[in-house]
C-alpha cells in the first residue's frame, strides 16, 4: 500500500515539476527530487527513468549524490527566481504574500548558492 501511495505521489510530484518549468510560480527542483525520493521506494523503473532523463537526470543526480551544481545553472536558477517572483510581486497586492515570496526568494536564493559549484 505505502508503495502505491509513493508512486501515485512521485507521478504528481512529476507533474508538477513539469508543469514548473513554465509555470513562474510553480518551483520545478523540489517536485523532481520529491518524484526522485518517491520512485526510489516505489518503481526501479520510474526512478531509473527519471535519473537517465536527458533534460533533468543529470541535476537530479548530481544533487542526489552531493555534488553540487554547476555556477551556469545557479546563476540561472537565480536570476530566473528574481525575476518571476518581481513578476509575481508586481501583481499581487496582499502584503503577507509578498513578504511571503520574498522569504521564499531568499531562502532559496541562500540553498542555492550553498551548493557546492561544480566545474
Amino acid at each position: 500500500m505505502l508503495k502505491k501511495i509513493l508512486f501515485i505521489l512521485g507521478i504528481i510530484s512529476l507533474g508538477l515539476g513539469c508543469l514548473g518549468i513554465f509555470l513562474p510560480l510553480l518551483p520545478t527542483t523540489p517536485f523532481l527530487l520529491l518524484s526522485a525520493y518517491c520512485f526510489s521506494k516505489s518503481s526501479e523503473k520510474f526512478h531509473a527513468y527519471l535519473l537517465e532523463n536527458r533534460i533533468f537526470g543529470q541535476y537530479i543526480r548530481d544533487y542526489q549524490e552531493k555534488k553540487g551544481i554547476t555556477l551556469k545553472n545557479k546563476i540561472f536558477a537565480i536570476l530566473l527566481l528574481v525575476v518571476s517572483i518581481t513578476f509575481s510581486l508586481t501583481r499581487i497586492s496582499s502584503s503577507h504574500l509578498k513578504i511571503f515570496l520574498i522569504a521564499v526568494l531568499i531562502g532559496v536564493s541562500y540553498h542555492i548558492l550553498k551548493l557546492k559549484t561544480l566545474k
